[in-house]
């Protein structure tokens, strides 16, 4: 490699280290120049949070990667490039599972053959790792690659320096006038990178900075929960308690000493003095999940509790104050319901101060197989697999489906089919590598009425030509779901001159991934 080339690479990272670039698309010039100085299948960038790797950015790997979360102790190479604290290639032959073998985005062996990855420091500390990847034997033998992928990783560093630095100037502009706590991460993350969810996570740190009563809309299953989590963890009462009730799972009788608790002698069983949920999270926040099933009796005491602060214990006279911020999650229309006069329209406008809608799976297309990737890691952890992967008949298929159930439809989908497709190979030992295909994710009917469904939702575009009913395949499902995909795509790009720009917004799509499944189609603009 000539020094020209290497300066052609890395002369615009330099430049870009002074532009005004989001982080991903930052940390993606990057891997796209790394790429272009060393020659691997795949790279990745990965941030060491606690015991795991978070992938922050790929090229050259399937999308579902972006949703993985490693573990340490379950993945020995990344544990050794850490210790390493420098660049180290290991050997085509090392007996230490990869952790990428089958997710190169490419026809090929499944296997990776070829691997070597380098440690960022950042401040004299492990900030995570920088891997690429290659299907063919001895791709980096080469002694200069280890030394030039060293050298890369100062640049490297820098780069990442500096989108962590943007990255934090936005949450102080976002956060101003407001005393922030610290932000303790939810159990589970709010992963997304469609233009729905960023909107949502914008959203999200506005409201979390402040102190307002929110309340979450949005379809069963599309994880409401951890976007109360994440207000209260980016809130500055996240040092204090996050107390949650599921208002549909209690009792009539019992509403009110679980929100309010109860003195000895209150009713048959209370034994003992006890505080209730609003106590509990006393100077932290208190999420009523499905609060639309609470009775108008209950939702007039809580309504003053929300204005005061003040509340009663059952059977007691005394009053208590607590101070406690409110978030609520609902899947039912609560203005409907107010119409309808099953909520009190004073209760429902001090709860709506916020209004925060979670977009359901069908609006967030670019974030199926991310999603998917993040059940498989956990399904791959829990089951202690090799690799597991989705083939691309898979992948077109969890594309396609109408998602009903939403995010929690297709967490329980991944692990029956993971179970599934290990049933397959009978009581022998388990494979190293487990593929899912679209028949281990449904069975054909269930498969083609959920293409029939996603086929019908979509003619609604506009321009989009009329479509005849769909009839039983004669080629078969998957042959007709890419027939399908293809036509819709390559009209799109009739209708808007080869703009892909224009076909993506009509498709509802990320460019990007219409490019990608375009590749995969075989379409040329």
């Amino acid at each position: 490699m000539t020094t020209s080339h290497i300066l052609n690479a890395v002369i615009p990272l330099v430049a870009d280290l002074a532009q005004d670039l989001s982080e991903r698309e930052r940390l993606r010039r990057l891997l796209a120049a790394l790429r272009n100085l060393l020659p691997a299948d795949a790279v990745a960038l990965l941030r060491l949070e606690g015991e795991w790797l978070r992938p922050m950015a790929i090229d050259g790997l399937v999308p579902d990667t972006l949703g993985r979360r490693f573990r340490l102790a379950e993945h020995p190479r990344f544990a050794q490039l850490l210790a390493a604290g420098q660049a180290m290639r290991f050997a085509p032959d090392s007996p230490l599972p990869d952790p990428y073998d089958g997710l190169v985005a490419q026809h090929g062996p499944l296997q990776v053959h070829d691997c070597m990855g380098c440690v960022l420091q950042l401040g004299g500390l492990p900030w995570g790792l920088l891997t690429l990847d290659a299907l063919e034997p001895g791709r980096f033998a080469d002694p200069a690659s280890l030394a030039m992928l060293q050298a890369f990783s100062n640049l490297a560093a820098a780069t990442v320096a500096t989108a962590e630095r943007v990255h934090q100037l936005a949450q102080l502009a976002r956060e101003a006038g407001t005393q922030a706590g610290h932000a303790a991460a939810p159990q589970r993350e709010l992963l997304g990178q469609s233009p729905a969810m960023r909107q949502l996570q914008r959203d999200i740190a506005l409201v979390a900075a402040s102190e307002l009563s929110v309340l979450i809309t949005g379809e069963t299953g599309t994880g409401k929960e951890l976007v109360a989590q994440a207000v209260h963890a980016q809130s500055g009462r996240s040092e204090k308690p996050l107390v949650s009730i599921n208002c549909a799972a209690l009792p009539d009788n019992l509403v009110e000493s679980e929100l309010f608790g109860h003195v000895r002698g209150a009713f048959t069983g209370a034994l003992s003095e006890r505080s209730g949920k609003f106590e509990q999270a006393h100077q932290g926040t208190l999420f009523l999940d499905e609060v639309g099933e609470l009775s108008l009796p209950v939702q007039a005491k809580l309504l003053r509790v929300l204005q005061s602060g003040q509340l009663q214990r059952l059977g007691s006279d005394r009053e208590h104050h607590v101070d406690v911020r409110v978030i609520a999650a609902t899947n039912r229309d609560l203005a409907e319901e107010v119409r309808a006069g099953r909520m009190r329209a004073d209760f429902y406008h001090r709860l709506n101060v916020y209004p925060l809608a979670v977009p359901s799976l069908r609006e967030r297309d670019s974030d199926v197989l991310l999603l998917a990737g993040y059940f498989l890691e956990e399904n791959r952890s829990r089951l202690q697999l090799g690799g597991l992967r989705l083939d691309a008949a898979a992948q077109s298929a969890l594309l396609t489906h109408g998602w009903p159930g939403n995010v929690r439809e297709l967490e329980h989908l991944i692990s029956r089919a993971v179970l599934k497709a290990l049933s397959q190979g009978g009581s022998g030992a388990r494979p190293r590598m487990v593929t899912l295909g679209a028949d281990d994710l449904w069975d054909a009917g269930v498969q083609q009425a959920g293409a029939a469904s996603a086929m019908a939702a979509s003619i609604a575009l506009p321009g989009a030509v009329e479509l005849p009913a769909p009839q039983a395949p004669v080629a078969g499902l998957r042959e007709a779901i890419a027939a399908y995909e293809h036509g819709l795509v390559s009209a799109s790009l009739a209708r808007h001159h080869g703009s892909w720009a224009a076909a993506a917004r009509e498709l509802q799509l990320d460019r990007a991934n219409l490019q990608r499944l375009a590749k995969r189609l075989g379409i040329q603009r």
